[in-house]
């Protein structure tokens, strides 16, 4: 897929990897409709990138904020071809130990913001992105969707729920003779405010950015990011050692 001249969607790209993917995108010749919770953080953003940029703040824990990305952004973006769900939180909690109503409040939005999200935008943009010549539609999931963490519970789950939408989301375009390349892009552990304080050896925003845009234009459906690629093979070979590795991570 050639990027130039195309205009992508990238939810959670007020900073972080999503920062990096606008960034990438940009230098490709991408129009980018950015989407956050900050719009302070947007605003730097498309004035970084002035005529390239156009920021979108929006709350994607809230139903009718999604729902208004999905009227909104095609009208103003004709040309929108490309898609890509990057927005994530994670919750680290112990459910025996946690106030129990604080942490389903918790749970809600990290659900509502990981997977509803997801689900609507994609299901949501993709009779506007079928009328495109070609379009993409890249959601990031994680490794964790492969061996989850003991600590993130939902976060691991949302991730795999992702992973199975996104292959299902697959077959039905590609039954329906659609020219619509959805992709899973399976993030390894890179070095965000996310996971400050989490982990060790991390990868940097700007190389997981890079593959996964790679990834998307050489139109591979599962995009394995850094070393998910190592763990997938192990997922293979040898899962009760990979999931012994991540429970901990």
């Amino acid at each position: 897929m050639n990027l130039d001249g195309r205009t992508a969607l990238v939810t959670g790209a007020a900073r972080g990897i999503g920062r990096e993917l606008t960034r990438h995108l940009v230098a490709a010749g991408c129009h980018v409709a950015a989407v956050g919770r900050s719009p302070q953080a947007l605003a730097e953003l498309e004035a970084a990138h002035l005529g390239q940029v156009s920021a979108w703040p929006a709350d994607l824990a809230r139903a009718d904020e999604v729902e208004r990305l999905i009227r909104e952004v095609p009208a103003r973006h004709p040309n929108l071809t490309v898609l890509i769900n990057n927005a994530g939180v994670q919750v680290t909690a112990d459910v025996l130990a946690d106030e129990p109503r604080a942490l389903r409040t918790a749970f809600r939005d990290e659900i509502a913001i990981n997977l509803d999200a997801v689900v609507g935008l994609s299901t949501g943009l993709l009779p506007h992105l079928a009328k495109q010549p070609s379009a993409a539609i890249v959601n990031v999931s994680s490794g964790l969707a492969l061996a989850p963490k003991a600590s993130a519970p939902v976060y691991c789950a949302t991730k795999a729920a992702v992973r199975s939408f996104t292959k299902a989301l697959r077959y039905q375009c590609e039954d329906a003779g659609l020219n619509v390349a959805v992709s899973d892009a399976v993030m390894a552990l890179v070095d965000t405010d996310m996971t400050h304080r989490r982990g060790g050896s991390k990868m940097s925003a700007s190389d997981a950015a890079a593959e996964v845009l790679a990834g998307m234009r050489s139109g591979r459906s599962d995009i394995y990011v850094g070393k998910t690629k190592l763990l997938a093979v192990l997922m293979r070979a040898a899962p009760s050692f990979a999931e012994r590795m991540m429970r901990r991570s």
